[in-house]
């Protein structure tokens, strides 16, 4: 029997690995989903995901930081420092009491998000859920994104119910019973 450590195999220069494996399993996810039940059900089912995730990492955060609510300056920190460690880039482009403008450079996903919109459902839930659940209120606006061909993402986190958050195209989120 060959040992596969020692077989020619074994030393294939491919990009094969935990994290692109998963990236690409997520994206075919999400690609298979969007193709059978259409992309709003998709982005549904993602939704789902985005805020078991989102409130597992609030509470990490609230844990660590041995606060029961996070901020508004605090929310706004963690978004940026929870996409920091998935490798993403985003930052602040404008932030006042009504809303919070973010800008990316770098999807968490790499080039696995291109044309798959759901994946970024995942980022609307983990946004709306952590703001709403320690501000009262979210409204996510993907006003542009890298999944759609962006060279960047743009997104807004409205986190009062203003007549500008009325209009925008984007899901609302609202304190859950968990952070009670």
């Amino acid at each position: 029997m060959t040992n596969v450590l020692n077989h020619p195999i074994a030393t294939l220069n491919l990009s094969l690995e935990r994290d692109i494996f998963l990236r690409t399993l997520i994206r075919e996810l999400s690609g298979t989903l969007q193709d059978v039940v259409g992309l709003e059900e998709a982005s549904g089912f993602i939704s789902v995901v985005g805020e078991r995730m989102a409130t597992q990492i609030n509470q990490d955060y609230k844990s660590a930081l041995e606060v029961s609510n996070l901020s508004p300056n605090q929310v706004t920190d963690v978004l940026i420092d929870l996409k920091r460690r998935i490798q993403g880039d985003f930052y602040v482009i404008e932030q006042d009491d009504e809303k919070i403008v973010f800008g990316n450079r770098v999807c968490p996903f790499g080039e696995k998000v291109l044309n798959r919109p759901a994946m970024c459902m995942m980022t609307s839930n983990v946004f709306g859920t952590i703001a709403a659940n320690n501000l009262g209120y979210a409204k996510v606006e993907l006003q542009e994104t890298i999944a759609q061909g962006a060279s960047g993402c743009r997104v807004i986190v409205y986190l009062k119910l203003t007549e500008e958050a009325e209009d925008a195209e984007g899901r609302e989120y609202f304190k859950g019973l968990e952070s009670v």
